[in-house]
């Protein structure tokens, strides 16, 4: 599917300023979309939704269909009259990092007061219960176990509770009825919040862009829940498991860990746990990049137990089958292919077959590999979708400035990469941010995405996440004076000057008339009257 030419921004909910040590999708989420609609943006685009587990990353979820608690909005359980103003901690001091620890244990005692005074005859709540059974029941139980179990994994259960033997799980049930309706309680105030970030979108036209990894988390309840379709042993530890081969980011390559899918259990029933997957995510945002889409191609397969994932293999995934069922239920597959890393004639066609657009990433197109060229702006196609960067790279700044680069590369190619860089943008490094920001804008592709730390002209400090680093990740949030009006009036500018405003231009906004400044004197005519064919001294 095609969409209008348009760009938007990249920035996790966490990321957001706030009173908790933490953003959320309150008061400054609302604000964030203001901020979009101010500046021209069609899209907002964020990381996985869902609650995160060791090393908080949004990758490794409990759950493919929940949302993470972490991202409620105190300020929405006050307007609910679930908690008081006076309930509230002071705020905290406006950080620029995370404190994952302390913001868990602020809003889950914030919840815990919430859910005591919540009504659980609440009609709404009695919906929710209904709408979302297929994969609330098993969520909630598999979180008030896991609670009662001191946070281990799944897999490390009593027996009958990892092979769930339905007496096992009867009397869990009634012993644990008030902590499991805690968790349904959870997750309807994530929805409802959710609902409401949404209808603010929808009056401000700007659209949500959501993610959604291949792969799910091994301690999650997906796999708890339907064990048959994951390759894993009979105690319940994953036989394979994902990973990529040594890439720019690792020599030794990247040991995800996640449990491989059974394919053919799968395709056995239709793919109906993607299709519920899909439709979920679907009910929250408007389109949703797939990570690592080749996987759908093929994957690299590591033996469980294995170290790294230099001695994995490449097997076949369920290909076009997939997609064919998908889009009986969602027939303009809605979905952006994140296409990076090692990319073969195969999952093009894939991708293609589908008219998906593809990822072309800038910071990629100026390494000397000959496959980098197509991240450059005179390779891209309109179907596709143009990233200064993405959660994975450093900041654009951090890219050309660090002095400290986690790579495979040498500092010789490095450099060289650099050199290049600042020949083809035609800049001395110091608003590289910016450079690219301006080269995505000017791109054929149709979607441009420029993460927020590129507006914010941020270093490396600022960088989301280091593949392969299992601490570190995930915890930079943007300061709350920023963007400051004049960052917004900039990215505006550019959102309009490369004819990628959303919907209509302000009133009085010329795309070719709105240049501020003044010509320099030797450019400027000495007269804009008289005959013009005077100047050509080919006529008679």
């Amino acid at each position: 599917m095609r969409y209008p030419r348009s760009s938007g921004i990249l920035l996790h909910p966490t990321s957001l300023p706030g009173r908790f040590g933490v953003g959320d999708i309150g008061p400054e989420a609302h604000k964030f979309v203001a901020f979009l609609a101010e500046a021209g943006q069609r899209w907002w685009q964020t990381l996985p939704l869902g609650p995160t587990g060791a090393g908080n990353s949004p990758y490794q979820s409990h759950s493919s269909f929940a949302g993470n608690p972490l991202l409620i909005s105190p300020e929405g359980l006050v307007a609910k009259g679930w908690l008081e103003e006076s309930d509230l901690p002071p705020p905290a001091e406006p950080l620029e990092e995370v404190d994952f620890l302390e913001a868990v244990a602020v809003k889950n005692g914030l919840l815990a007061k919430a859910f005591g005074r919540f009504s659980a005859g609440d009609a709404d709540f009695h919906r929710f219960l209904v709408e979302e059974k297929h994969w609330l029941q098993d969520y909630a139980l598999f979180m008030a176990i896991k609670e009662a179990r001191g946070g281990t994994a799944w897999f490390s259960w009593e027996p009958e509770l990892v092979s769930r033997r339905p007496e096992a799980l009867e009397a869990f049930e009634r012993e644990a009825a008030e902590a499991i309706r805690f968790h349904e309680f959870v997750q309807f105030v994530f929805y409802q919040q959710w609902k409401a970030l949404r209808e603010t979108c929808r009056k401000n036209d700007v659209k949500l862009i959501g993610d959604i990894p291949i792969f799910v988390a091994h301690d999650s309840a997906d796999v708890w829940a339907r064990p048959d379709l994951f390759f894993l042993g009979t105690d319940g530890r994953p036989t394979y498991v994902a990973g990529v081969p040594p890439d720019y980011f690792s020599e030794t390559g990247q040991l995800w860990g996640n449990p491989l899918y059974n394919w053919d259990a799968h395709a056995a029933e239709g793919y109906a746990w993607w299709t519920r997957r899909i439709g979920a995510l679907l009910k929250q945002v408007d389109l949703i990049r797939i990570d690592h889409f080749r996987g759908f191609e093929a994957y690299w397969e590591v033996p469980g137990g294995a170290e790294t994932a230099e001695n994995g293999r490449w097997v076949l995934g369920p290909g076009p089958a997939l997609f064919h069922a998908l889009r009986q239920e969602f027939p303009e597959l809605p979905f952006i292919a994140e296409d990076l890393g090692v990319i073969t004639p195969p999952v093009e066609a894939l991708r293609d077959e589908f008219d998906l657009p593809g990822m072309r990433v800038l910071q990629f197109g100026f390494a000397a590999d000959p496959e980098a060229e197509k991240h450059l702006p005179f390779r891209h196609v309109p179907n596709c979708v143009v990233y200064t960067g993405t959660h994975d790279n450093d900041t654009s700044y951090g890219w050309i400035s660090n002095q400290h680069v986690e790579t495979t590369q040498s500092i010789e190619e490095i450099e060289e990469e650099r050199l290049f860089a600042l020949r083809f943008v035609g800049s001395d490094g110091k608003e590289f941010g910016w450079d690219l920001i301006r080269l995505a804008m000017s791109s054929v592709g149709d979607i441009a995405v420029a993460p927020m730390q590129d507006v914010l002209g941020l270093d490396s400090r600022a960088r989301m996440n280091v593949p392969g680093r299992g601490e570190g990740n995930w915890g930079w949030r943007m300061r709350p004076e920023r963007p400051t009006p004049a960052e917004v009036d900039r990215l505006a500018d550019l959102t309009a000057l490369y004819g990628r405003w959303n919907g209509a231009l302000p009133e009085g906004h010329d795309l070719h008339r709105k240049s501020a400044g003044k010509l320099p004197p030797e450019l400027k005519p000495e007269s804009a009257s008289g005959d013009v064919h005077d100047a050509d001294p080919g006529r008679g």
